[in-house]
């Protein structure tokens, strides 16, 4: 049982205390009023015994008590809105037949998340998922074969496809852990070391070759590779240096303790996810799907991501639309 004091709503207080550092934006994200989200504090620390946030400090910093707490209390949190989006899964008994295809970033957690919750709503339908890289997923929607898509968006209009932004996905740097501080710097190191790059048919691999472009930034045509995983190994051993995006990089997780993550060194951008749907569908449930994909998505990859990279808050977010 609980102790007396600690309650859902003192969690998601903290949370968002702990996030802002401010009780005035608390109190705006919150919904309460500034002396309701005061009075949640003290009771959430007389009912734990110990000070969570340093209250005479502005912007509030949390105590070493509170940076323990936090990440309980996130994951806490993270549990019971998965649970809420579970129960509150969209109504897809009256479809006969659905093809679903997913990028295949999401493919450690998220979409057995995902098709788990479909497959429950499901209760009469033929469905069939299938995980690829963006531009194959891109390719069987365009073609028809599939009725929903869930992929990187390259810019362009499909003809008789409505596209429906789900995240914005910030590119970053990635290198071996202690490479920058051996070459002195990101730019001596992208001067030193080659560029490992993404296969050139992949949307990713597109999108960072047009920015560096952009950028008027050339660098020696060593590696191309295909598969995200590899590349992320050959980064972790120091074999050289790698733009990738915020949602690969968790992807990547068993090899973070070998890789470092910086901004990028020069102007930055993103690329965008969306769910794919084809305009004879009507909107109702494309946007149930994209609405649950959003929640697992802010849930099961941005938390952690923010967490772990505090930097890309604000950056790398939920898109409604």
């Amino acid at each position: 049982m609980l102790t007396k004091g600690v309650t859902l709503r003192g969690l998601e207080v903290f949370e968002a205390l702990a996030e802002s550092g401010s009780v005035a934006r608390t109190a705006e994200l919150t919904g309460l009023s500034q002396p309701a989200v005061s009075q949640q504090m003290r009771n959430l620390e007389t009912a734990l015994g110990v000070e969570l946030v340093d209250h005479g400090r502005r912007p509030m910093m949390l105590t070493p008590a509170g940076r323990a707490f936090l990440s309980r209390a996130k994951a806490v949190l993270r549990e019971l809105r998965l649970a809420q989006s579970e129960l509150t899964v969209m109504d897809l008994a009256h479809l006969a037949v659905l093809n679903l295809g997913v990028i295949d970033d999401f493919d450690n957690d998220l979409t057995p998340r995902l098709v788990t919750m479909l497959a429950e709503s499901m209760t009469r339908c033929r469905f069939k998922l299938i995980t690829a890289p963006s531009h194959e997923i891109s390719e069987e929607i365009r073609a028809r074969r599939l009725h929903l898509a869930i992929a990187a968006s390259s810019g362009e209009v499909m003809p008789g496809v409505v596209e429906y932004p789900l995240v914005r996905d910030p590119y970053i740097f990635v290198c071996a852990r202690g490479a920058v501080q051996a070459a002195g710097s990101i730019e001596a190191l992208m001067d030193g070391a080659p560029l490992l790059r993404y296969d050139r048919a992949q949307v990713v691999g597109r999108q960072i070759e047009a920015h560096l472009a952009r950028q008027k930034l050339t660098f020696p045509e060593r590696f191309e590779i295909g598969a995200h995983l590899s590349l992320m190994t050959l980064v972790a051993r120091g074999v050289g240096w790698a733009l990738t995006t915020s949602l690969q990089y968790m992807r990547a997780g068993r090899m973070h303790d070998r890789m470092e993550v910086h901004p990028l060194p020069f102007s930055p951008f993103a690329r965008t996810i969306s769910l794919y749907a084809g305009s004879d569908w009507t909107d109702e449930v494309p946007r149930d799907v994209a609405r649950t994909m959003r929640m697992l998505v802010s849930d099961m990859v941005i938390g952690p991501a923010w967490a772990k990279l505090p930097w890309l808050e604000g950056d790398l977010k939920i898109l409604d639309g």
